[in-house]
């Protein structure tokens, strides 16, 4: 098997050709990924055949699988560990525009990073197009990485120890939609991460945030949240950036350690979307977590 790698930007992202993914993707096809991951943060892969226990067993070749939150929902997927990137209800039908599950979805069009707000973060996503909408619900990208070189080294010296807590009701908050039981808030309560990590495969450092975290530990709330929203912006300029216009049988592995993403709108009243997502487990916050 000969895999290919072709960049798509200018920083990071390639276009993978050579390989049908599959859970029998023998261990040197998997390294030659992981590595491809490591140098690119994002693989692109056209033209895949992924039912849901092809892209499961998919995921476990590079991990742990870190399920998601899955709260008030009626499975529609075979598994619980794939995470439902859709418009559509157990019955397969277009959820209404007042949908709990629809309004909490919406926070995904906020630049994230896959459950950041977990003391095991998520590590790799896995995301594979069954439908796809005709105009818009495409999926940005950017590299922290290359945002983190890009800070003045001042800015680089007074972040370098900072440390950020990170809460899934605070990025829905943001959108306004606060409708969680106390049982939902305490299933998930804040963790805390370093805000400069190193990656563990490439051994660059990179920005860890998005739209899950809400403030850094000891600073004043204003003052974190500022510094937040400036290194967010920062990071999130077009010469950072990569969009994705999804085809039917794409899959996109993207690394949340040292990427930002979002989905971008599309009419979800009227076109069904049907993307399923695997994402694999980062190792714990070494950082202390709230009493």
């Amino acid at each position: 098997m000969t895999i290919t790698v072709r960049q798509l930007h200018p920083q990071f992202v390639g276009d993978v050709a050579g390989v049908e993914l599959s859970p029998t993707l023998a261990p040197d096809a998997v390294r030659q990924l992981t590595d491809a991951i490591d140098r690119h943060a994002v693989l692109v892969f056209h033209e895949q055949s992924l039912d849901d226990d092809r892209l499961l067993g998919v995921g476990r070749l590079f991990g742990g699988i870190e399920p998601p939150r899955n709260h008030r929902v009626q499975q529609r997927l075979k598994h619980a560990e794939l995470a439902d990137i859709s418009n559509l209800d157990a019955r397969n039908q277009l959820r209404a525009r007042d949908d709990h599950r629809r309004l909490d979805a919406l926070g995904n069009q906020l630049w994230h990073s896959d459950a950041s707000f977990r003391v095991v973060p998520g590590a790799l996503s896995m995301l594979f197009a069954h439908v796809v909408p005709p105009i818009g619900g495409e999926t940005e990208f950017a590299d922290l990485r290359a945002a983190y070189d890009a800070l003045t080294p001042a800015m680089q010296a007074r972040i370098e120890d900072l440390v950020v807590e990170h809460s899934i009701f605070h990025s829905r908050g943001q959108l306004g939609h606060t409708d969680y039981t106390d049982a939902e808030r305490a299933a998930l309560p804040p963790a805390r991460h370093r805000l400069v990590r190193v990656h563990p495969g490439s051994g660059r450092k990179t920005l860890y945030l998005g739209s899950h975290a809400s403030h850094v530990v000891g600073w004043p709330m204003p003052d974190g949240r500022l510094l937040l929203r400036d290194l967010t912006e920062h990071a999130t300029q077009r010469e950072f950036v990569h969009r994705h216009t999804w085809r039917v049988g794409d899959l996109v592995i993207w690394d949340n350690r040292c990427t930002l993403h979002r989905g971008r709108p599309y009419d979800d009243a009227v076109h069904p979307r049907d993307l399923r997502r695997v994402t694999t487990k980062d190792v714990p916050s070494p950082v202390q977590q709230v009493a």
